[in-house]
């Protein structure tokens, strides 16, 4: 594993609202793997904690799966957070929580690498939908100092331009995720 991870310091979550785009990230059970531009979309609610809204396109319909994000440690000033996702109401309650900590951050919050402590999941996101190769590879490098087996890297496929929520059919909330684990 080697030392330990560094996270982002002192963020400001009202700076980090707003949409990202998964330029790269490592292939993962809760992800589809066809799935084509893939984004999230956080949202400050007023108790502080955050809207989650995960979108991805596969086989041309729009899947999501909403969430909560909130600080691991409220006394802490690191960008450690949880998520909780609701899953279908089929399924049995059992709380998906998961990590997420920002790993890198740039000044002007227009890339982000987030990961969590086991070395698993990895995501580099962006505001834009597309990035420059020397960005990308930047954003790469920042990952691997920080103990990620880079090699692992996928880039996510993004449209120019970006889907609206309407243009496609809505799957089930959550189903994707679902598929993604059990198969088509």
């Amino acid at each position: 594993m080697g030392k330990p991870m560094e996270v982002v310091k002192g963020i400001d979550l009202k700076r980090y609202m707003g949409r990202w785009y998964e330029i790269a990230s490592f292939p993962s059970l809760f992800q589809p793997r066809n799935g084509v531009n893939t984004r999230a979309t956080y949202t400050l609610n007023d108790d502080g904690t955050v809207k989650v809204l995960n979108e991805t396109w596969s086989g041309g319909k729009r899947d999501y799966i909403e969430g909560v994000a909130y600080k691991a440690d409220p006394n802490s000033d690191e960008a450690k957070l949880k998520v909780k996702f609701y899953l279908p109401p089929f399924l049995p309650i059992i709380p998906v929580v998961g990590d997420y900590w920002v790993l890198y951050l740039d000044d002007d919050y227009q890339y982000a690498v987030v990961g969590q402590p086991s070395r698993k999941y990895l995501w580099i996101l962006s505001r834009k939908n597309e990035i420059e190769e020397e960005v990308y590879k930047e954003l790469v490098a920042k990952a691997a100092e920080q103990g990620y087996d880079v090699s692992k890297l996928h880039k996510t496929p993004q449209t120019n331009p970006p889907p609206e929520a309407d243009e496609a059919p809505t799957d089930k909330k959550g189903i994707w995720w679902i598929k993604s684990i059990f198969g088509k």
